[in-house]
């Protein structure tokens, strides 16, 4: 009777204890799951390139950006419009300034972080954030970012709105974003995730060129106390 007490013990640990971790484990892994890696505008033209990801609460992005130096954008609103306007024209620092919308299968960024370079929002290091329904193996959610660098404002070459235009090496802005991450010491780790793939010829939402080794870096942050 002891070892039907012993199978039955085992059984009951692999059925409803270690498989279930297992498989919850297994499901965990974001470097096997399929994203479409690139943003498209309102209007449905290709965006930036997926070439960020952080696994981290929405609490723990915004203090790892904080330390790093970056500031978080201010909403897009009439007020911040005319803001980043005069920002621009008479060289005003507004280090908050707004992004423009960009959707990231199907939705709008839900965080966006930048860091000024010069006096004006005419030139800024960016990156926005859309929260995934996949979560790292430690459980916290991975949020999947675009970077880039505004180089300065001009017309859209397709559209003919007002906008930033981008610098066309998406790889620096991406290693310099994890680089300042990482010097602010709340980094944990980073990998590789799948992209677009090499591109030397691509264009974003407002026409300008781009290329890229198709990488995305994934960085794991350090979790809140």
């Amino acid at each position: 009777m002891i070892w039907l007490a012993a199978l039955l013990v085992a059984y009951v640990a692999l059925a409803y204890v270690a498989a279930p971790e297992f498989w919850t484990f297994r499901d965990r892994g974001f470097r096997n799951q399929r994203f479409e890696m690139v943003t498209h505008t309102p209007q449905g033209i290709p965006g930036d390139p997926i070439n960020v990801g952080l696994v981290g609460t929405e609490k723990e992005l915004v203090h790892a950006f904080a330390v790093a130096g970056w500031d978080t954008a201010d909403a897009v609103t009439l007020r911040t419009a005319i803001d980043i306007g005069e920002s621009v024209l008479f060289a005003r620092p507004y280090p908050d300034a707004p992004m423009s919308r960009l959707l990231f299968e199907g939705r709008v960024q839900e965080l966006a972080f930048e860091k000024p370079v010069g006096d004006s929002a005419d030139r800024r290091h960016h990156v926005r954030f859309w929260r995934t329904d996949t979560v790292g193996d430690d459980g916290r959610p991975l949020w999947l970012g675009a970077a880039s660098f505004d180089r300065g404002v001009g017309l859209s070459h397709d559209t003919g709105a007002i906008t930033h235009h981008i610098g066309p090496d998406l790889d620096a802005e991406r290693d310099f974003m994890i680089g300042d991450l990482s010097a602010s010491g709340l980094l944990l780790s980073t990998s590789d995730l799948a992209g677009i793939g090499p591109t030397r010829t691509g264009r974003n939402g407002g026409g300008d060129p781009y290329f890229t080794d198709g990488k995305a870096i994934v960085g794991v942050l350090k979790q809140s106390p």
